[in-house]
């Protein structure tokens, strides 16, 4: 997409590239815009199926937002200079694409986090659906210690993932967690050597992508509005989705390939 924000398409896979290493893939509001342009395409686009969500370097995923540029601006400690960052300021879907916060996406995103993972990249992360972490990895919310607030999910989603208690000294400490930390708590789901990390990142991708496209739409929306519901609230949203996916071709198609003993051909209809 340009120098700052990859954003790559390989048959239904989209890999998505946070490439600013030099300042450890921290987000100024071009970058935050681009990111946001891309996740909106990846929605958009019917080949695509799943998103693989990735920093360049070795050192961090994302170190959060820009201190020197994005959060100035957030506080306005400083006027907007360009067009990003007016974008940034003046239209909502800039920070809840960027954040998959607040943004309707069905389609699953698989995280490759090969470093730190701070901040607003952290805040990132949690909207995304399947992380695979490199064993040098690290995870935090650093915010209070600079008189801030983790202000795109955190609050909402941390509690929900790893619970209230671990989620409350988490975010009040400020203190980094390690990989191992991260796998035990359930805030990811592997961790690898890190000269693997996008080989088993594919490796999944590749794995959902294969699978029915409207099924795997229909789990991810279903458990994304499910989540804090009553129970007969959600049996209706699980009836919804059955309904929907029951009724189409690729329904029919994975049984009968499974009966012929060949590969399904879904076409997400």
């Amino acid at each position: 997409m340009n120098d700052d924000i990859r954003y790559e398409k390989n048959g239904h896979v989209a890999t998505i590239t946070l490439d600013r290493p030099q300042a450890r893939n921290a987000l100024t509001p071009r970058m935050l815009c681009l990111l946001a342009d891309a996740f909106v395409d990846f929605r958009a686009d019917a080949n695509l199926r799943v998103a693989i969500l990735t920093g360049a370097g070795e050192l961090a995923f994302c170190a959060g937002g820009d201190l020197a540029t994005t959060l100035p601006l957030m506080t306005g400690d400083r006027a907007p200079a360009d067009a990003f960052e007016h974008r940034m300021l003046a239209d909502p879907l800039v920070l809840a694409a960027s954040s998959l916060r607040d943004f309707a996406l069905h389609k699953p995103v698989v995280a490759a986090i090969n470093g730190a993972c701070m901040a607003a990249g952290f805040e990132t992360m949690l909207g995304t659906d399947i992380r695979i972490a490199a064993a040098h990895a690290s995870f935090g919310l650093p915010e209070v210690q600079r008189a801030l607030i983790p202000f795109a999910g955190s609050m909402v989603r941390l509690p929900r993932q790893i619970g209230h208690a671990r989620a409350m000294e988490f975010m009040l400490t400020g203190r980094p967690m390690d990989a191992q930390a991260a796998l035990q708590c359930g805030l990811v789901n592997h961790v690898v050597p890190a000269d693997q990390l996008m080989a088993k990142a594919r490796e999944v991708a590749l794995q959902v992508a294969a699978n029915g496209p409207l099924a795997v739409q229909a789990v991810k929306q279903t458990v994304m509005e499910a989540n804090g519901v009553p129970l007969d609230v959600g049996y209706r949203l699980e009836d919804r989705a059955k309904k929907a996916v029951f009724a189409s071709a690729d329904a029919r198609e994975g049984p009968r390939a499974f009966m012929e003993k060949r590969s399904p051909d879904y076409q997400g209809r």
